[in-house]
């Protein structure tokens, strides 16, 4: 296959010393009610700014909360993935989105929130945020998208950034899978556009893993991997795709559980040794003469051009 070509991208037109300031144009939940979790959907208005019309779907923006830390100091910068495609949010390029989760934590019987998330979740329309970005120039759709099949990965709001691809690729062109993987069904966020999408049009699938609520057929539980083994037919044909590209966006530690399916199923062309070790390593994968371990793993390969990978 040629090698894919990614766009070039604007980065850093503002920064920490010299941010922008956006405002505030809807907050809205994105989890369903009954959810012990909370997370929501910001539009940012960013007209007259160097950012309206030029971030692309898949980069993120800084958000810079105001007052101090306990030490006296300003409260550090927070990345956010955007959720709107590369034309803004419906299209309309001054309006950029993103998909945050409100943090609270307990720790030794006493409960935290997270600075910025909780600032974020709290700003109601005509409110002003400081912005810093964008950042980003890999975790991108290439150039000439509909020449490529597509396989999203994502847990909890690790979905923002395939929200905006999603919205730009030309389904009719091409094929996409989004693989959801959360604990609750009250946490499958945007939902209501991706179902309706999938009725829509057979080139996409809507892969949802309830790993707190729905058992697999041999009685385990289901995690954003495991579609992998349990994808339908036309999944499998677009995973074994030559021209199928990867992406994995959530919390860190997701990546394995997928890097391992991939081997065991003899996907290895999406992987790249890092030296002649890696390469034999990788022989003795396809042939199943080695058992496949993490530490192996990260010893000798690494993800290949085919695989976008952004965790945290």
């Amino acid at each position: 296959m040629a090698e894919i070509a990614l766009p070039e991208v604007k980065l850093n037109l503002y920064n920490v010393k010299s941010p922008v300031q956006a405002t505030v144009v809807e907050n809205r939940i994105v989890t369903a009610e009954p959810s012990p979790n909370i997370v929501r959907h910001l539009v940012f208005d960013v007209s007259g700014t160097e950012l309206e019309g030029q971030v692309a779907a898949g980069q993120s923006v800084g958000v810079l909360t105001p007052g101090e830390d306990a030490n006296g100091k300003p409260h550090k910068l927070r990345l956010y993935s955007l959720a709107s495609p590369s034309r803004g949010e419906g299209g309309q390029p001054h309006l950029i989105s993103t998909t945050v989760k409100r943090t609270i934590e307990e720790i030794d019987g006493k409960l935290y929130t997270g600075v910025a998330s909780n600032y974020l979740c709290d700003l109601q329309p005509g409110d002003p945020v400081m912005l810093t970005g964008p950042s980003g120039r890999r975790f991108l759709l290439p150039e000439r998208a509909h020449e490529y099949q597509y396989l999203f990965f994502a847990t909890g709001t690790g979905v923002a950034p395939f929200r905006g691809m999603i919205q730009e690729l030309d389904l009719s062109k091409t094929s996409a899978t989004l693989a959801f993987g959360c604990a609750y069904r009250t946490d499958v966020l945007y939902a209501d556009e991706f179902d309706p999408l999938a009725k829509e049009h057979s080139s996409f699938h809507f892969l949802k893993a309830i790993s707190r609520e729905n058992r697999r057929a041999d009685g385990t539980k289901a995690y954003v991997h495991t579609h992998l083994e349990d994808a339908p037919e036309a999944v499998r044909k677009q995973v074994a795709a030559k021209n199928t590209l990867i992406y994995i966006c959530g919390l860190k530690g997701m990546e394995w559980g997928i890097y391992k399916t991939l081997l065991q199923q003899g996907h290895s062309s999406y992987f790249e040794p890092k030296n002649e070790e890696g390469a034999a390593w990788l022989k003795d994968v396809a042939s199943g003469t080695t058992k496949i371990t993490e530490e192996d793993f990260k010893q000798n390969v690494k993800p290949g051009p085919r695989l976008f990978e952004e965790v945290y």
